[in-house]
């Protein structure tokens, strides 16, 4: 039955566009469309048009009563009794031929000669002669008319085609206009907080925002006063946008949602205006909520342009964006929500408290919080019941709720192209090489010999990466070409807040056991260690410049999380500690490719014997390393996996940055 309906409503070429309203206007524009024509084309046009050699036939015959002179054209009468004739009957067949009115017509032209000799003939045949003046004023009037009627007509069907006063093309009408979407009346998204796994904390600090706009005299009673604005920071892909949609969803307030790229326009003074007009429509509807995505759009910190002292109209608009969120005037019952991934670029007047009282960072998700998110991220998909949701979230540190909700569709995609009836586990994991990796290329032709120094390569990696302690574990060893790399290397790091010189050193030293692989078996190098250089360099420039553990640089760190150095022309050390930090790197990685080197040349035919194992296999796994090397020396106890809100920390600020989804080596071709 519901199909049927829905077949009527959609007929049988499929969906239907809604029938519009007949609007009466364009019948009065016809009508006077027409009345123009017919008074424009319709002069005279009961006369039969003759040529003057007629005129001067009928003339001489005698069968000419009058004429009149109007200007160009004269009017010719033919008397009573001579309208009888043949002739005249033939020409004047269909038309009205009156007895004194005129009935013929012909043009002279505009010439006074011309005219004079007209007039003359005729008086000299004693016919009677009028001139009257020619008067164009109402055929003007009505050209006129005309072409006005039609440059309207053009410009309703432009503006039509371009969607009306509200679409294109009607914008510059609307220009200062606040383009935020509101959700109010019944309309709000269909995510609420329950959508939304982990960040509990963060759901804690906004869950209590909407609430005192719900029950405010809770707070008041006790003094409180409502917050002004809520700062979401973190990285791409954490859930920062997803918890505006989540208060969207929850809070029983308008709430206006746009981006900061909104305010931004090629107009001069655009951005204020639309800013003026955001937050008195808020004002309006207050108590009500403005969110503000990517708000470092307009809130970069002012004096940064690159054009010093021009008038930078996003400076403008930042000046009324302050000015509304605390200025001289009232603005009470209007919270501003802001996001934005590059808090260390934004304005430290709109940091303030009383501007943005809370700052919330979304960081990545840990161990509880990624089970938690891919338990969500599931509950659509058809699985398979040996798939472990624990096992997945450790195979993916360092991921954020946009990778695993990327992982997790990637996995029902593979699952459906093998024609399998559930997604399975080895789904998942092929999905996690397709995330990380790039898709696999199973056609790149590579030669024989260019496959064995790549087999070589990551079994150098495999190799000193078991057998040093701080390396992290390693899950499996691939020479499958994927995106740019011909061979990796996959590990899974530990989820650890901090991380000693010594971690570091074997890191890098691991890092550099594909190169050294290389060197000891062939006696040279290639350019396929391009990822691991650039990796060691970077991770032995920050050890030296940034977390103070070099020994001849001492406790000093020329990191600036301000992001002021960012636009300084100098740097903060001198050229001789410049020297002696380029010194210091190169010594910390050559000492450590000395190290690989080292290690795989004590263990030289396991090496041998794990490149041939892989050779043959393509891929293989920890349980193959097991076997040709036994257990790992530095065995490590598996992280327990512990109930939300009962993990331990040490609460001080994290001592590097979040580890990579994978900490994948790209045997990459490139040089």
């Amino acid at each position: 039955m519901e199909n049927t309906e829905k077949q009527k409503k959609e007929g049988p070429g499929g969906p239907q566009r809604p029938k519009r309203s007949f609007n009466f206007y364009w019948i009065y524009g016809i009508i006077v469309v027409m009345i123009l024509a017919m008074g424009l084309f319709n002069f005279n046009s009961h006369l039969v048009r003759i040529d003057i050699s007629d005129y001067d036939k009928y003339l001489n015959q005698g069968d000419v009563q009058g004429i009149v002179v109007n200007g160009d054209a004269v009017l010719v009468t033919i008397r009573k009794d001579r309208l009888g004739k043949e002739e005249h009957r033939k020409k004047l067949a269909g038309a009205e031929a009156k007895a004194g009115v005129p009935q013929y017509s012909f043009y002279i032209g505009n010439t006074p000669q011309m005219q004079q000799q007209v007039i003359e003939e005729a008086r000299a045949k004693k016919v009677d002669v009028r001139i009257e003046p020619q008067n164009d004023m109402g055929r003007e009037i009505l050209q006129w008319m005309l072409f006005i009627g039609a440059i309207v007509l053009v410009w309703m069907f432009m503006m039509r085609r371009m969607g009306g006063p509200s679409g294109p093309g009607g914008q510059i009408f609307n220009i200062g206009k606040s383009r935020a979407q509101v959700f109010e009346g019944g309309k709000s998204t269909d995510i609420t907080f329950n959508d939304v796994a982990g960040l509990e904390e963060a759901k804690e600090e906004l869950q209590e925002i909407v609430d005192f706009l719900k029950t405010p005299k809770k707070y008041t009673d006790l003094g409180a006063k409502i917050p002004k604005g809520a700062l979401l920071v973190g990285p791409p892909g954490t859930g920062k946008t997803l918890l505006a949609k989540a208060i969207a969803g929850e809070a029983q307030v308008p709430f206006f949602s746009l981006s900061g790229s909104d305010f931004v326009e090629m107009f001069v003074g655009v951005g204020a205006s639309r800013v003026r007009d955001l937050f008195k429509q808020a004002k309006e509807k207050a108590p009500s909520i403005i969110f503000i995505d990517e708000i470092d759009a307009i809130g970069r910190a002012r004096g940064r342009n690159v054009n010093m002292g021009s008038n930078d109209e996003r400076e403008n608009t930042l000046n009324q964006l302050l000015t509304e969120m605390d200025g001289f005037g009232t603005n009470t019952g209007v919270i501003l929500i802001g996001a934005t991934n590059r808090a260390d670029v934004l304005d430290r007047a709109l940091l303030r408290p009383g501007r943005f009282d809370r700052q919330i960072f979304v960081d990545m998700p840990d161990l509880n919080e990624r089970i938690a998110i891919f338990k969500v991220h599931l509950k659509p998909l058809k699985m398979d019941i040996m798939v472990d949701v624990e096992f997945l979230a450790r195979q993916t540190p360092g991921f954020s709720g946009a990778d695993i909700a990327n992982i997790c569709n990637e996995a029902a995609l593979i699952a459906a192209r093998r024609k399998k009836t559930s997604v399975e586990k080895q789904d998942f994991l092929d999905a996690v090489d397709r995330v990380i990796g790039g898709l696999e290329k199973k056609n790149k032709i590579i030669t024989s010999d260019e496959k064995r120094a790549i087999a070589f390569h990551e079994a150098g990696h495999a190799t000193v990466s078991w057998l040093v302690e701080h390396a992290s574990p390693l899950v499996k060893v691939t020479i499958v070409p994927r995106g740019r790399s011909l061979g990796a290397a996959w590990y899974l790091p530990d989820e650890r807040h901090l991380t000693t010189t010594e971690q570091m050193l074997d890191e890098i030293c691991a890092a550099m056991g594909g190169r050294a692989a290389e060197e000891i078996m062939y006696g040279k190098v290639s350019t396929g260690a391009l990822s691991d250089l650039e990796k060691v360099t970077k991770q032995a420039y920050a050890m030296v410049t940034v977390y103070g553990l070099n020994e001849k640089i001492g406790n000093i760190s020329f990191y600036d999380s301000s992001g002021q150095t960012e636009y300084s022309f100098s740097k903060p050390y001198s050229d001789r500690t410049a020297q002696t930090i380029d010194e210091e790197v190169r010594n910390i990685v050559e000492e450590q490719y000395t190290r690989a080197k080292q290690i795989l040349t004590e263990n030289k035919d396991k090496l041998t014997a794990l490149a041939t194992q892989l050779l043959e296999k393509e891929v293989i796994f920890k349980e193959d390393l097991e076997k040709i090397f036994g257990d790992r020396p530095f065995a490590r106890e598996e992280q327990v996996v512990t109930p939300a809100g009962s993990q331990n920390g040490n609460g001080g600020n994290t001592a590097e940055e979040t580890p990579l989804p994978s900490n994948k080596d790209d045997n990459t071709s490139l040089g």
